[in-house]
């Protein structure tokens, strides 16, 4: 039986990972402080005692405006911590799958950006998720890196569930409308990597260095924030008003790339996947 080494088990993409990998090997899901992902030579034992032959990498360093004033521990979750994992896969003979974002963007590109694009993130947290990549690519091996945008469950702390807690405590919600991407729901993503991974079980280290490299996986379709908003309002059967705002209305420390959409062929034509309209997989939320 395969051995999957899932980290992040409590983030929004890795309590889903937690259910869909079960049926694929024995999962060992850690979290801190179980593990910590800013000291390096801790993070070799761990994974040099488990000695799994899937690691999957769902943590990150999250805190946009946060990472402002923590860069140093930003890079180390997000940097040196994913550099490591691969590392350590490639010395194990392991496959390696890591999450990354569409904030490597600069978000000024009219049209969907595609992997070969050019990276230019504009804020601490985004610059710390590119450099985690490059450290992946540089570690070599049977690794994936996916890109995606705007995660989300009913787990706290992501849009949805803010939205419903700020609509549960006022009348009318003030949501910008010039900052676009593609609503991804957690649980699909968690599916869609679990069918990745089940199609190379007969040989699935094989299978992954085959298709080692970078893809943008997202939720079909884009939307603004004040879209997304509205369309949570609707679901969850609110009688709120959801109002239009500008990015400039909200100073916050981090820039914000105003449209990063991510273009998905690559992953479809890939892997014959592809995660749902934004719209169904949020209803599929709302239904249960």
């Amino acid at each position: 039986m395969q051995r999957i080494l899932l980290i992040g088990k409590n983030g929004q993409l890795g309590w889903e990972l937690r259910r869909t990998l079960a049926p694929l090997g024995d999962v060992t899901a850690l979290d801190y402080p179980e593990i910590d992902l800013a000291e390096p030579e801790s993070l070799r034992q761990v994974i040099r005692g488990i000695a799994p032959n899937l690691i999957v990498n769902a943590a990150a360093y999250t805190n946009v405006d946060k990472a402002e004033t923590e860069r140093e521990l930003a890079f180390k979750i997000n940097s040196t911590a994913p550099g490591v994992m691969a590392e350590e896969a490639r010395l194990l003979r392991a496959g390696f799958i890591h999450y990354s974002t569409d904030f490597v963007f600069d978000g000024i590109k009219a049209n969907s950006y595609i992997e070969t694009d050019a990276p230019l993130p504009l804020n601490v947290y985004g610059a710390s998720k590119l450099e985690g990549e490059n450290a992946v690519k540089r570690a070599g091996g049977a690794a994936l890196i996916f890109h995606t945008s705007w995660v989300y469950s009913m787990r706290q702390g992501g849009f949805v569930t803010k939205v419903l807690e700020w609509a549960s405590k006022q009348g009318s919600l003030r949501i910008v409308d010039d900052q676009f991407g593609s609503p991804t729901s957690a649980r699909m993503l968690a599916e869609v990597s679990a069918q990745v991974i089940a199609q190379g079980r007969g040989d699935m280290l094989g299978y992954l260095a085959e298709k080692a490299g970078l893809y943008h996986l997202a939720g079909s379709g884009s939307c603004s924030r004040y879209d997304w908003a509205r369309e949570i309002v609707k679901l969850a059967g609110l009688d709120v008003t959801v109002e239009p705002a500008k990015t400039v209305d909200f100073p916050s420390p981090a820039i914000r790339p105003l449209h990063p959409i991510l273009d998905c062929a690559k992953f479809t034509t890939a892997f014959n996947l592809a995660l749902p309209g934004w719209r169904d997989a949020l209803a599929l939320l709302f239904a249960g």
